[in-house]
């Protein structure tokens, strides 16, 4: 687990120039299909570890986050997103 408390976690996800912000919590191997979000979206992880393809990219390749990784998404950008085995707690700022 991260060594920063969840209100130290958010505060500095909104200083990054996110207006908001939220902690998020799935649960062990939760899998998001392709998707995408109006804006850009970050992810601080605080807690497990989680997996992310752009599958719309010319070779698209999966990549593994853990703990204290921020995970920027751009705008409109289509991403599949596979939670670890013990779960993952992130902030979301948008």
């Amino acid at each position: 687990m991260s060594n920063k408390s969840k209100n130290q976690a958010e505060s500095e996800v909104k200083s990054w120039g996110f207006k908001h912000v939220f902690t998020w919590t799935d649960g062990p191997n939760a899998h998001y299909p392709p998707h995408s979000h109006r804006g850009l979206t970050t992810h601080l992880i605080t807690n497990g570890e989680l997996t992310i393809t752009y599958p719309k990219d010319s070779s698209p390749s999966k990549e593994t986050f853990g703990i204290g990784d921020r995970v920027d998404v751009d705008a409109e950008r289509v991403h599949e997103v596979w939670i670890g085995e013990q779960g993952c707690t992130y902030v979301i700022g948008e």
